[in-house]
């Protein structure tokens, strides 16, 4: 006869499990229980991030069409002006400067305009004296065109017949000034009669023109009482050579005085004034991570209140064997699903608005797929510091404390 054995069995116990996909689902559903809520929540975020994306979107499509202008138009001018004596007098470049900016090695294109302060033009003859319309009457020579990459707007410019005549050639400004539409016209320069050539565009690199009313040489010296100095040369060289030009500009105008004479470069002040728009779009971009964090700020009182109304469900599950960890990233991927969701309509938003933008103003779209990304990094760091805090709160609620509440 045997003898009895007690048999035990060992009842091992699997730890509680939480899946990814579950954990997803649990989150999107706190989300889309309290809809209205979670949309303001991540409206917050998606400010801050269309405000990011769009003024980097348009700061770039901007500095592309600042590019392309520069191209167009070359940065291999250079303006050659009369700058002040040792005195502090208004210097005057000589006669003949023109003829010796030719001569530097790498020179290809001259062109000038001779101010003449004491010509007014006006309409006709029977406007008053004083009416000047601020308008700058000047000599010029048949290269100014090409030197400056200047277009006509409609009419022809200046060649060695006309120049000898009283024709004229006007600004852009000046023609709209003076009411003359199109070439043709008459008006008045000096007490005489011109016949309207051309209307010029405006000018990106020589807006000095713009207010321009421009007679030939030929015919501003024997009528005019221009003097044959040059205020103003416009230089084209090589690409290479520019700074060597501009080097050797000031001591081939007028070898006694080269300090008398002030070079600069047209397309800086461009780059100038990009740099500036640059500087403003990073204060704009400063505004826009101000949003960003603000609505962070949203997001984590949206999950505090969450946390707050759901006890009763965080007990239970904590009862059934949920454990502190599963709550807490429970909350924390509500958290960062929330503000992904605000991050991916900021992107949205923000690429929209710089089409639209570069749209109305004929530049071209430059949105960078790393900027858009960055964003959307950033929203998901933003989510996950939000929803710390109330995630770790939600973990250490006692299941017995919350199903009693």
């Amino acid at each position: 006869m045997t003898q009895p054995t007690n048999m035990t069995a060992d009842i091992s116990v699997s730890p509680s499990r939480l899946r990814r996909k579950d954990l997803l689902r649990l989150g999107w559903q706190g989300i889309h229980a309290h809809p209205l809520r979670a949309t303001l929540s991540a409206l917050g975020i998606a400010i801050g991030i269309a405000a990011m994306v769009a003024v980097i979107g348009i700061s770039l499509s901007s500095q592309a069409r600042v590019q392309e202008r520069l191209a167009s138009l070359g940065t291999n001018l250079l303006t050659v002006s009369a700058g002040k004596s040792f005195n502090n007098e208004d210097a005057v470049l000589p006669a003949d400067a023109a003829e010796r900016l030719k001569r530097i090695e790498g020179v290809e294109q001259v062109g000038w305009v001779g101010n003449m302060p004491n010509v007014a033009a006006y309409r006709n003859q029977y406007i008053e004296p004083s009416a000047t319309n601020g308008l700058t009457v000047a000599a010029t020579d048949t290269g100014l065109l090409s030197a400056t990459s200047t277009e006509l707007q409609s009419g022809s410019w200046f060649n060695d017949s006309t120049k000898q005549f009283p024709t004229t050639v006007l600004g852009a400004t000046a023609a709209q000034r003076l009411g003359i539409v199109s070439p043709g016209g008459l008006i008045t320069i000096g007490g005489q009669n011109h016949t309207v050539l051309g209307i010029l565009k405006p000018s990106a690199l020589a807006p000095q023109l713009d207010t321009s009313v421009l007679v030939g040489s030929t015919h501003a010296e024997a009528h005019l009482g221009f003097t044959s100095s040059p205020t103003t040369l416009f230089e084209r060289s090589t690409d290479s050579t520019v700074e060597s030009v501009r080097q050797l500009i000031p001591a081939t105008i007028n070898p006694k005085s080269p300090n008398e004479v002030s070079v600069s470069r047209p397309s800086d002040t461009l780059a100038a004034q990009h740099a500036i728009d640059t500087a403003f779009t990073g204060l704009l971009v400063g505004m826009g991570s101000i949003a960003l964090l603000v609505g962070g700020v949203g997001v984590a009182n949206t999950m505090v209140i969450t946390v707050l109304e759901r006890r009763r469900e965080i007990g239970l599950r904590r009862a059934l064997g949920a454990t502190r960890a599963h709550v807490r990233m429970q909350f924390l991927v509500e958290a960062i699903l929330l503000a992904t969701y605000g991050g991916v309509a900021g992107v949205v938003l923000g690429v929209t608005t710089t089409a639209l933008v570069s749209l109305a103003n004929g530049w071209p779209l430059v949105t960078p797929p790393l900027i858009s990304a960055l964003a959307l990094i950033s929203t998901i760091a933003i989510g996950a510091i939000s929803g710390m805090l109330p995630a770790m709160k939600a973990a250490k609620v006692a299941p017995t404390e919350a199903l009693a509440a």
